[in-house]
């Protein structure tokens, strides 16, 4: 028995995971939310926590999560397009969705280039996985 089939063998094409078609190949690029998905922004040490905490709720794999090294320190949840609607959110929260009368752009870095000051805090692992929305706000009100 093999204790370490979970682990990806890197030199297996069928192992290695499929990366998104939204993610740039180099550097990094603006992404408009709504269409592959929308963003939960939170900014500075408490969305760096909300992100720790939510990886270890599943498992070590939240969902893409990025994050940036200057300003603000801003930390972004990638989450399904249109889900954060109709769902309140605290203080400190920003939702990041485009609409009829607005439109975003979120950065999103290459994953293996130099793309200071953004970084993949926790990598995507598929192209349709995302933070899933329900347990980023249960993470959002919950306190370890």
């Amino acid at each position: 028995m093999n204790t370490q089939s979970d682990e990806v063998n890197l030199d297996d094409p069928e192992c290695v995971p499929e990366i998104p078609d939204w993610i740039p190949d180099r550097g990094v690029q603006l992404r408009k939310a709504g269409v592959q998905f929308d963003a939960v922004r939170i900014d500075g040490d408490e969305g760096r926590a909300l992100a720790d905490r939510l990886a270890r709720m599943t498992g070590g794999d939240p969902g893409p999560v990025l994050e940036v090294a200057s300003g603000r320190r801003c930390v972004y949840f990638l989450v399904a397009a249109g889900s954060t609607a109709h769902h309140p959110w605290p203080d400190g929260v920003t939702r990041l969705t485009s609409g009829p009368d607005r439109e975003t752009f979120i950065p999103i870095p290459a994953l293996h280039d130099r793309t200071w000051p953004f970084s993949w805090r926790y990598p995507p692992t598929g192209p349709d996985r995302f933070v899933h929305t329900l347990l980023l706000r249960t993470a959002l009100h919950s306190e370890e």
